[in-house]
């Protein structure tokens, strides 16, 4: 080499030593260097533990699918295929119904009325996720089987189904093989409460049990409280069942109920105050079971319904069972409408809504319904509906009411003369005083008993229309001066205890009932005797507004409307007609223009005073 070449590498290395030097780490910077080589190893060997780990528990994952397997097989057998697959939902929904199917059961898992909310203004769901169970159970290989648990498929391959303009239909199906399933569809006509269900066994007769004379088909549900009035609420939830061609019962309401029926049966009810999931069969359910509890006052629940219904099964290769379901409101002409079967046979969905027996239901179904039917066509306010009902009703029944009146009266003008005949009879000749009595009855024209029978005749529509105004669905959630629902109560004032029998609150329409009850109770107290003949009377009479105070107080509001509007009716009427129709005077002369007249005695009146003369000799 030359001597440039020498100087330029010396250079070079001059350059290097310098560079390394200048940049070489500190002590610190070493230390840190250190720390992270040290973590660096720890990682490593952490990453190589959990990767050994989960190496070892994959191989024990795999032996215990494995032994899960050969469990699944053991337990399910031909079903085994349908454990432990993917929950997928469907709806099925219309104008009025959403339906919210599950592929684990094929059940229906919702039910939603869209065009309703609860009184806290939440959707209303009849059935609510994880709050009911639906499927069948059969014996299958010697083993017991229920679809609740096993998972269908969605024969038509898609996640919602739009039945708002034509007829739509959902199929699930429970598979064994290509030509062996169970089936459950669900048919939904648009503008429709009705689902059609129809359970399908396709090729089972070699899966379930040959010994097998019937499945059976599980259905339970949660009440969940609708309302405003839970109390009240739960008096009107109870579980309804109609015998075939025959008439339709309920387990009781209040506690728990159950119930083996083994006559047929048409159709099953899961009924509450306002709506009802109702099951009906084909042609008739031959064997069922049914069992109503109650929940604690302090659950979301009103009360758990079940139905367990045994379904026919021949073992045959195609087995059908169609049904229907009612998704829908308590309204009696909406249920009339539904209420027919294939034949055209009323199947009486209608007495789903409690209007009262016998003489009560028929002033409901033939009177009071028709005339609030035809108002509500005019009239949109409710309030005003049943303020033109109360007048409709009280102007029909003002002859009955004159009559009652007149008949009070003339026993009011009498007064003076019984009044001398108790002076004249001493207390202890009891008979004596009232033969006496009831001769001047007679003689003056006047039946004690003659105001008895208005009121019997305006009884039937007073207890009508307490059974009407509960159950009128037409009234939920219909708001009128200061109630917001006049089917649950009216609260102007919260108490802040709950007092035993009248609850937390304070119902305006309530207390004016019971202080117009009062004044109507003071004003026929100065027309009559009872003050004197019977004091004990007396004093009941003055409770009963007291008692209605009590008894009303959680009550629809519409009903205590009602009763306030016709007794403040009933007392401008009698005012009206003492001051314009009856006088005293007039009616005094008329009596003693009678007492003038032969008396005509009856038969029955003659044999009534024998044998009171006879009684008075002994």
């Amino acid at each position: 080499m030359d001597r440039n070449s020498i100087f330029g590498l010396l250079l070079i290395g001059a350059i290097l030593i310098g560079y390394t030097y200048l940049t070489k780490p500190s002590e610190e910077e070493i230390k840190a260097m250190n720390t992270r080589d040290s973590i660096a190893r720890v990682d490593k060997l952490r990453n190589e533990e959990f990767e050994a780990a989960r190496l070892e528990g994959l191989k024990a994952k795999y032996a215990e699918v494995e032994k899960d397997s050969v469990a699944i097989k053991d337990t399910y057998g031909a079903f085994a295929g349908a454990v432990n697959q993917k929950e997928e939902l469907i709806t099925l929904e219309n104008k009025l119904v959403k339906l919210t199917l599950n592929t684990r059961g094929g059940r229906i898992q919702n039910v939603q009325l869209k065009k309703f909310q609860t009184h806290d203004s939440l959707p209303l769901l009849l059935w609510a996720e994880k709050n009911s169970k639906f499927g069948l159970s059969f014996y299958a290989e010697n083993k017991p089987m229920n679809t609740q648990d096993l998972f269908f498929v969605e024969a038509n391959g898609a996640d919602a189904v739009d039945a708002t303009t034509s007829e739509k239909g959902v199929s699930m199906r429970l598979m064994v093989g290509d030509d062996q399933y169970v089936e459950y569809k669900y048919t939904l006509a648009p503008d429709s409460y009705m689902v059609d269900f129809t359970v399908n066994l396709v090729g089972m007769q070699d899966v379930i049990s040959r010994n097998s004379n019937f499945v059976t088909f599980n259905w339970e549900a949660d009440i969940p409280s609708q309302e405003k009035g839970r109390k009240f609420e739960n008096q009107y939830t109870a579980l309804h069942y109609k015998f075939f061609e025959d008439a339709v019962d309920y387990l009781k309401a209040s506690g728990d109920d159950e119930e083996e029926l083994a006559t047929k049966v048409k159709w099953i009810g899961f009924k509450q105050q306002f709506f009802s999931s109702v099951l009906i069969a084909g042609d008739a359910f031959k064997g069922v079971k049914l069992k109503s509890v109650e929940m604690e006052e302090s659950s979301p629940i009103l009360k758990n319904f079940s139905a367990e219904i045994s379904l026919p099964y021949q073992g045959t290769q195609l087995e059908s069972h169609p049904m229907k379901f009612y998704f829908g409101p308590n309204k009696f002409n909406t249920l009339r409408k539904y209420g027919k079967d294939l034949d055209g046979q009323d199947i009486e969905l209608h007495k789903l809504v409690d209007l009262g027996w016998a003489i009560f239901g028929w002033v409901n179904r033939y009177f009071v319904i028709p005339i609030f039917n035809f108002l509500e066509g005019f009239i949109s306010n409710y309030g005003i509906i049943i303020l033109i009902l109360t007048i409709i009703i009280k102007l029909i029944l003002a002859p009955l009411t004159y009559k009652s009146y007149m008949s009070t009266a003339k026993m009011k003008v009498l007064k003076p003369q019984i009044d001398a005949i108790n002076e004249k009879i001493p207390k202890d000749k009891a008979m004596e005083r009232q033969q006496a009595t009831m001769a001047l009855y007679k003689k003056a024209g006047v039946n004690p008993m003659g105001g008895c029978l208005p009121m019997l005749v305006q009884f039937p529509f007073l207890i009508a229309l307490f059974r009407f105004f509960p159950a009128s669905f037409e009234l939920r959630q219909q708001s009128f001066l200061w109630a917001t629902d006049l089917s649950s109560y009216d609260s102007i004032l919260s108490l802040p205890w709950d007092i035993p029998f009248y609850g937390d609150h304070v119902s305006l329409f309530c207390l004016l009932m019971a202080i117009t009850n009062l004044v109507y109770t003071r004003m026929n107290g100065q027309m009559t005797q009872s003050s004197q003949q019977m004091p004990g009377m007396q004093t009941m009479m003055y409770l009963m507004p007291v008692m209605f105070l009590v008894w009303f107080n959680q009550y629809a509001s519409g009903l205590s409307y009602y009763y306030f509007i016709a007794t403040l009716f009933t007392i401008i009427q009698t005012v009206a007609i003492r001051k314009f129709m009856v006088d005293d005077d007039k009616v005094l002369a008329m009596l003693e223009a009678n007492k003038k007249k032969p008396v005509k005695k009856s038969k029955f009146q003659q044999r009534l005073e024998d044998a009171a003369k006879q009684r008075s000799k002994k």
